[in-house]
């Protein structure tokens, strides 16, 4: 659906899930736009949290745009990257809410990418049992998934997302223009995450991304609309259906179990999640070939496409004994059993296991300059 406005058209995504069913906004300039903001809960104060990066360029804004809502906008302004995704941070957005005496119809907005809005999420979910929150996704990453569905967490020194709750938010608001301040790094590890949706739901989309990857990478305003509200529509229709994946939700996760490995094994934060993912969608597809459910040419397709978006696709020699221990605490492991998702046939995805020796013959492959 689309609604037009005096500034922009936006776009919107319903994610359909009863009474917290909530609405992803999709347009340029909307941390201006007051219809953005307007519908959300009545309350007394805002807490806006962002991170060092992100406040400089947005905060004021967003802060503008909330004055007419809210009485009082809080601040709370968190490290930035993937290391400080921590009990400390999750530490200082409640230090921040009791200080200011906040209560229970306070809401929240994460103004950042994946981990100020992981973390808000959190918080959210925590203080007095549960505050509303809004999510102002920042980083292409964020605006394709992880913003979407519900899913809150912080990492522990052991495994990534492993400490977190399933919380949805109250809106999401993907002001696009925010994607002009994203640095290329940023840019192409939120293009892991759009591709991923190629291969295991809509094998059309990953045509049209092939053939737009460079209006992406240049950040054609109309190519990145069109790709944030696919990506979106297509995770809406799997969380509608799997809110607190123990079913279809977990395709969402493909290249996730090796990427996850990559991360904690290299330390949160040397690479980014998204550099993670695009490689262990190499090694997924990988595996999905060893195992007969693909072929050669659908690996080397991925694989050239993920290397084009400015994504690695070759992995930290770690030792497969380092990656198959991380893949035992993946969430998706069941007794031990490491369940990988796997393309069968492309377009569509499916969780499995693997012999550990299968998993570790491609893992040496795909480590190997």
């Amino acid at each position: 659906m689309t609604i037009s406005t005096d500034h922009a058209t936006v776009q919107r995504v319903s994610i359909q899930l009863a009474e917290r069913s909530y609405d992803i906004q999709i347009a340029p300039g909307l941390l201006d736009q007051a219809t953005a903001w307007q519908g959300l809960p009545k309350a007394g104060a805002a807490l806006i949290v962002t991170n060092e990066t992100v406040a400089p360029l947005y905060l004021a804004r967003l802060q503008q745009s909330l004055k007419t809502h809210y009485p009082v906008v809080h601040v709370c302004s968190l490290p930035d990257g993937e290391s400080h995704k921590t009990w400390e941070s999750l530490n200082r957005i409640f230090d921040v809410l009791l200080a200011q005496a906040c209560d229970r119809k306070t809401v929240l907005f994460a103004l950042g990418g994946g981990v100020v809005g992981d973390i808000t999420g959190f918080a959210a979910a925590c203080y007095m049992r549960g505050v509303p929150f809004v999510q102002v996704p920042t980083t292409l990453l964020a605006q394709v998934d992880s913003s979407v569905g519900g899913k809150t967490a912080i990492n522990h020194p052991l495994g990534k997302n492993m400490v977190g709750a399933f919380y949805q938010p109250e809106r999401v608001v993907c002001d696009l223009s925010t994607l002009q301040t994203l640095p290329a790094r940023e840019l192409s590890a939120g293009l892991a995450e759009v591709i991923k949706y190629g291969p295991i739901a809509d094998m059309v989309f990953l045509d049209w991304i092939e053939k737009h990857l460079g209006d992406l990478l240049a950040r054609d305003p109309q190519a990145l609309a069109y790709a944030v509200k696919r990506s979106c529509e297509i995770k809406a229709w799997v969380v509608g259906q799997d809110e607190r994946e123990s079913g279809i939700r977990a395709i969402l996760n493909f290249g996730h179990t090796f990427g996850h490995a990559i991360e904690a094994g290299l330390g949160f934060g040397v690479w980014l999640h998204g550099e993670a993912v695009g490689c262990g969608m190499v090694m997924a597809s990988r595996l999905s070939q060893q195992l007969g459910l693909v072929d050669a040419a659908f690996t080397e397709r991925l694989t050239s496409l993920i290397a084009q978006a400015g994504l690695p696709v070759t992995g930290p020699d770690l030792g497969a004994d380092v990656y198959l221990h991380h893949m035992r605490v993946d969430k998706k492991a069941e007794a031990g059993d490491i369940r990988f998702v796997l393309i069968d046939p492309p377009g569509k995805a499916t969780v499995r296991g693997a012999p550990d020796a299968l998993v570790a013959e491609v893992v040496q492959a795909c480590c190997r300059a």
